[in-house]
């Protein structure tokens, strides 16, 4: 499962939404995320896929938080 495609269903499942409908554009804030509810997906997302993630920008759409993911993944290797 690629990194948007499991962050889409990690919020579906928190938020009661359909992950099909979550793009890469959907601003966070339009799902009723805040900034403590990024900070807790980045967590829950650290311990999935094993790597320390340390948001360096602020998180406005999924493309951000996807992208901050694939930059720590891509500083572990």
């Amino acid at each position: 499962m690629d990194i948007f495609q499991m962050i889409a269903n990690a919020l579906a499942d928190r938020y009661g939404l359909d992950a099909s409908e979550i793009t890469p554009e959907t601003e966070l804030i339009s799902l009723g995320v805040d900034s403590l509810d990024a900070a807790e997906l980045l967590m829950a997302l650290e311990e999935k896929i094993g790597v320390e993630i340390e948001p360096t920008k602020k998180l406005a759409t999924i493309k951000d938080v996807v992208a901050t993911v694939e930059a720590a993944q891509n500083e572990s290797f």
